[in-house]
């Protein structure tokens, strides 16, 4: 009975410590560098630029550690697009009349527009071949 409870209670603290350890490298994940092929919109372009052509918009924010995790994979997306379709970017602390108007409420969250309407939306981390096949079925 002794072992079994040490036994219970080790791997409990390695998985604590796991879980912990995880949370601090993510936390500490540096923003992706900002790419030329990808657009930074705001409340003020965002009609503009999604008024024709197909659009992806990743909406994000900076404290977000999914959001992290998926910026070097937006910008992996920009540069292996072989559609005419854009790829764009909001920040939304900076925006958030836009991202309001959007109804998003959790991040990131990326909205695939068509001609400025929203065709499609996904929510969380989504791979690069997902996001190329988006934008593929839908140019």
């Amino acid at each position: 009975m002794n072992t079994t409870l040490i036994v219970l209670f080790s791997g409990l603290a390695i998985f604590t410590y796991y879980i912990y350890y995880s949370y601090r490298k993510i936390k500490n994940t540096p923003l992706a560098e900002d790419n030329a092929n990808v657009m930074h919109l705001n409340d003020q372009n965002f009609q503009q630029q999604i008024s024709k052509g197909v659009v992806l918009v990743d909406f994000w924010a900076a404290w977000c550690m999914p959001c992290k995790l998926l910026g070097p994979i937006i910008n992996e997306v920009a540069d292996e697009n072989q559609s005419d379709a854009r790829i764009g970017k909001l920040n939304v602390e900076e925006s958030p009349q836009t991202a309001s108007k959007y109804s998003v409420r959790s991040i990131p969250t990326m909205i695939l527009f068509k001609n400025g309407k929203e065709i499609n939306r996904f929510v969380g981390v989504k791979q690069k071949d997902f996001l190329l096949k988006q934008l593929n079925e839908n140019n």
